[in-house]
């Protein structure tokens, strides 16, 4: 018996697109600069009346119309963010409100740019307890409120954004090698590289919410030496061969890391998804935000094998092997 299965999924992108041309207008870049050290060409930038929230409750709408169940059949949400709403309560309780399935588990992970794969394995693992029969399981940013929109090194990078899956219990009847479900999930943290990519405030040291800092160089050779590892840690454990997978959905960084990676690992571009150019970095919304596209315009269908991967500040990273 596999794991739990995603029944659906589903997206929210703010309504204001910012290209790289309006970007150079405001600091010291171009477009030609950002697409080729990027692959950006836009993103989305949440105004005034948009948080991760509403994003995030647009997305598990979005999500819940697509595997055709109830907001009332959800009993646990597992959100994942960097930026929530406030320090507290947990955003998920905010989205749970506005869905209308108070009374259930609804809770926040912050693992950044990973933290869809750690929320879903989480679900998953009180999934399969029978802590929840049905859970959502959401990756939602506004990072672009935590930006220094004058240090052209991180704000070219990032956008905002929401994805979200439904995600059922494992059942005897949804058994079978061929079947649904999560196969296997690895995730890892190393905090002794805190200060190649981070947020510079914080509640308890600041009092202030902070910008993001990063040393690119550093956390591009970290990311393509770590995705490598435990992307072939899950085949492995999985025991499938690399050319059984037929998508690679992962974090949607950089265009040279997601090359860089496929390379290493011996996987065809042509099996990789690719949303980088029209989102940027959504942080945790970056996996489910790809993942939604590539089910949507009809590449990722049922049957197929797909791997989820990303790698965030912490450093933490993970993977997840899925029949859909």
């Amino acid at each position: 018996m596999n794991g739990s299965r995603i029944l659906g999924t589903g997206s929210a992108l703010p309504r204001r697109v910012v290209t790289n041309a309006e970007l150079a207008e405001r600091v010291d870049t171009s477009d030609e600069w950002i697409t080729a050290r990027t692959g950006i060409r836009q993103r989305h930038v949440a105004g005034p009346d948009e948080t991760t929230a509403t994003l995030a409750t647009a997305a598990a709408r979005a999500a819940l119309a697509d595997a055709g169940v109830d907001a009332s059949s959800i009993d646990l949400i597992v959100l994942a963010t960097a930026t929530p709403d406030n320090t507290f309560p947990a955003t998920a309780t905010k989205v749970q409100d506005a869905l209308g399935c108070n009374g259930g588990i609804a809770f926040d992970v912050a693992a950044v740019c990973s933290g869809f794969l750690y929320a879903l394995s989480v679900a998953d693992s009180l999934l399969k307890t029978g802590m929840a029969k049905r859970a959502l399981v959401i990756g939602a940013e506004t990072f672009s409120r935590i930006l220094d929109w004058e240090d052209r090194t991180t704000c070219v990078l990032f956008g905002d954004g929401a994805g979200a899956v439904v995600l059922d219990a494992p059942s005897a009847e949804n058994a079978g090698e061929d079947a649904p479900g999560i196969l296997c999930s690895r995730l890892h943290a190393d905090g002794a590289q805190h200060d190649l990519l981070y947020v510079d405030g914080g509640p308890s040291t600041t009092q202030t919410v902070g910008h993001v800092r990063m040393r690119g160089p550093e956390v591009f050779r970290h990311a393509v030496v770590n995705l490598a590892a435990v992307l072939r840690e899950v085949i492995d454990d999985a025991g499938v061969s690399v050319d059984a997978i037929d998508w690679v959905v992962p974090h949607q960084a950089n265009a040279r890391i997601l090359d860089a990676t496929a390379k290493k690992l011996g996987i065809s571009p042509d099996k990789v998804v690719i949303t980088v150019d029209r989102h940027a970095n959504t942080s945790a919304a970056s996996v489910p935000l790809a993942l939604d596209v590539a089910r949507k315009d009809g590449r990722i269908k049922a049957g197929d094998l797909v791997m989820l991967e990303a790698m965030g500040g912490g450093f933490t990273w993970g993977a997840s092997l899925i029949r859909m």
